[in-house]
């Protein structure tokens, strides 16, 4: 479920860059390649890959935890070169949001030990009726 309400909670973000660009003050390293709709991707895709991730099963969804890292880690970044640069001084406390409450806690839920339904033991299906 983590991995799903991150995922939207992502792909929804990414929209909003999509949909309504916000004023880029503190992302100039981003802004410097490419628009924030262009950027907006990067989140979107994350977050889709993030949330497909969530109906994996047990141990096979590293990738979702992966790519939920990815778009974060990006703009703490771009917020700290904004603040070594002098250009929004701001962006280190906005980095360090990014780092906890982001890459932090998902660093922290891909080590929690998750728990499935272990399969039937072979003896119990052998024994079964077709």
């Amino acid at each position: 479920m983590f991995l799903l309400i991150l995922g939207v909670g992502k792909t929804a973000w990414g929209l909003s860059f999509l949909l309504d660009p916000p004023d880029p003050q503190g992302l100039a390293l981003l802004t410097r390649v490419c628009s924030l709709r262009h950027w907006s991707w990067l989140w979107i895709v994350a977050g889709l890959v993030t949330a497909g991730s969530a109906w994996l099963r047990v141990g096979r969804d590293r990738y979702g935890f992966v790519a939920a890292l990815v778009p974060p880690t990006v703009w703490a970044v771009a917020y700290t070169a904004a603040v070594v640069s002098g250009e929004y001084s701001r962006g280190g406390f906005v980095a360090v949001w990014y780092l906890t409450s982001h890459v932090g806690v998902i660093l922290w839920a891909a080590t929690v030990p998750e728990h499935s339904v272990p399969h039937a033991p072979r003896s119990a299906r052998r024994g079964r009726a077709l």
